[in-house]
C-alpha cells in the first residue's frame, strides 16, 4: 500500500487523485492534505479520508475548517498546520510514500523541493515548478534519488511512449496541443478576444490562468520546458504540433522513424491512476477509447505569429537563465490583468516580450530562495510596466 499527500486537494487535479484512490482503497492511503480557503469541500475530504496532517492557507481558514469539522461531527481531528510551514510539514510526513504536486504557480516549489529533499517521489502536476526551477528541481531529484513522475497528460503520455525504446534513440518528442478556441483565428481577429471567450476552452475543464494559457498557447510553451527538463532533452528535440480531437495525448519519434503514440480518453484520471500506481499497469474501473468513435485525427504546424507566447516559450527556453522564471511571471501577472478586463488578449504577450528583453544576462540561480527572490522582484517590474505603458 502506497501512502499519499496531496498538496492541492481541493483543486481539480486534487479532486481528481482523491476519486483514483477512492477507486483502489486496499492500494493506497492519504497521509496528508493540503488546500488553500476552501475549507467545506477540505472537511468532507478529511472526513472520507482520515489524514493524519492538513495544512491550510491561514490561521482564518483554520479557524474556518475547525468550525466545518465540529458540523460535521468529524470522527478524528487530523493535526491542522496553517502556511507554507504548513505544506512543507504535509510534503515531508515522515509516512508519506509519494507525494502530488497539484498547488498551482510558484507556491508549490518550497513544499515539492523538500520533499524530494527527503527521498519522496513525486507526482507533479504543477508545471511551473519545472518551468522556473528545472534545473534546481532535476539535480535534487538526482541528488536524493528520487522519481518524478508526469502527472500532465502531455509529459504522461510521453514517459509512457519512452518505454518503448532507449533514450539515445529517441529523434525528437511530439507535444501535442488542441489549439484552444482560437486555433482558426487570425492575428487581427485575435484583438476581439474577451476574457469570456478565452475561459471556454473546447476540451478541457481546468482553472482560469491555465485555460487563459491555453487560449495563447503559453502552457504549451511551459511544456516545452518542462519535457526539457523531465526528459533531459534538447530544445530542438522537442515539438508542438496542434490537434484538435485531443486523442493523441502526446508521441515518441525513434531514430528508426517509428513514432510511438500515447491515446485515450480526455479523462485526466488516466494519467494520475498512471502515476499513481506506477511501474504497475493496473486495471481501469473507467471507460477505454472507443476507436469507433474517433472520426478523424488532424495535425496543424503552430502559427508563431497567431500564436507569439510559444514562440516567447521557445526563446526562453534556449536562453534559460532567468528568462523562463521572468516568462512564467510576466504571464501570470498578464494573465490576471486581461481576466480583471485591463488589457487586451493580445497584449498578454507584448507584456510577456517586453520583460524578457528586460531579463539582460542573470545567470541560473543557485538556490530555490534566490530564485523566488527574482521572481517576486520580475512580479513587481510587471506591474509598474502595465501601469506605465498599458494602460
Amino acid at each position: 500500500m502506497k501512502t499519499l499527500s496531496i498538496l492541492g486537494s481541493t483543486g481539480s487535479i486534487g479532486r481528481s487523485c482523491l476519486k483514483v484512490i477512492e477507486e483502489f482503497p486496499d492500494d493506497f492511503r492519504v497521509a496528508g492534505l493540503a488546500a488553500g480557503s476552501n475549507t467545506v469541500l477540505l472537511a468532507e475530504q478529511i472526513e472520507r479520508f482520515q489524514p493524519q496532517i492538513v495544512s491550510v492557507s491561514s490561521p482564518a481558514a483554520k479557524e474556518a475548517l475547525d468550525q466545518c469539522l465540529h458540523q460535521l461531527h468529524s470522527r478524528r481531528q487530523p493535526k491542522i498546520v496553517t502556511g507554507l510551514d504548513g505544506l512543507t510539514e504535509v510534503a515531508t510526513h515522515p509516512e508519506t510514500d509519494l507525494v502530488v504536486s497539484a498547488i498551482v504557480g510558484v507556491h508549490g516549489l518550497i513544499p515539492t523541493f523538500a520533499a524530494i529533499e527527503c527521498g519522496k517521489t513525486i507526482a507533479l502536476a504543477n508545471k511551473e515548478i519545472m518551468v522556473v526551477a528545472g534545473d534546481l528541481v532535476t539535480a535534487a531529484a538526482k541528488r536524493n534519488q528520487v522519481e518524478i513522475l508526469p502527472v500532465d497528460s502531455e509529459h504522461n503520455a510521453i514517459h509512457q511512449c519512452l518505454r518503448a525504446g532507449r533514450r539515445e534513440e529517441v529523434r525528437r518528442v511530439i507535444l501535442t496541443a488542441s489549439g484552444g478556441p482560437f486555433r482558426s483565428y487570425s492575428p487581427a481577429m485575435l484583438e476581439t478576444v474577451t476574457p469570456a471567450m478565452a475561459l471556454n476552452h473546447p476540451t478541457w475543464r481546468m482553472g482560469h490562468r491555465i485555460t487563459i494559457d491555453s487560449a495563447t498557447m503559453m502552457n504549451k510553451g511551459f511544456e516545452v520546458l518542462e519535457a526539457k527538463w523531465l526528459f533531459d532533452l534538447p530544445v530542438d528535440k522537442i515539438s508542438v504540433l496542434i490537434h484538435p480531437q485531443s486523442t493523441i495525448h502526446s508521441m515518441v519519434e525513434y531514430r528508426d522513424g517509428s513514432v510511438i503514440a500515447q491515446m485515450g480518453v480526455t479523462d485526466m484520471r488516466h494519467p494520475i491512476q498512471y502515476a499513481l500506481t506506477y511501474p504497475e499497469r493496473v486495471a481501469s474501473p473507467r471507460p477505454s477509447l472507443d476507436f469507433r468513435a474517433v472520426q478523424k485525427l488532424e495535425f496543424m504546424q503552430p502559427d508563431f505569429d497567431q500564436f507569439p507566447c510559444l514562440e516567447l516559450a521557445y526563446q526562453a527556453a534556449r536562453a534559460l537563465g532567468a528568462q523562463p522564471c521572468a516568462l512564467n511571471a510576466a504571464d501570470e501577472v498578464a494573465v490576471h490583468h486581461f481576466l480583471a478586463g485591463g488589457i487586451q488578449f493580445v497584449t498578454i504577450s507584448a507584456i510577456v516580450r517586453r520583460m524578457l528583453e528586460n531579463c539582460g544576462s542573470q545567470s541560473n540561480f543557485s538556490t530555490v530562495s534566490e530564485l523566488l527572490q527574482y521572481d517576486r522582484s520580475v512580479r513587481e517590474e510587471t506591474q509598474l510596466l502595465i501601469e506605465r505603458d498599458f494602460r
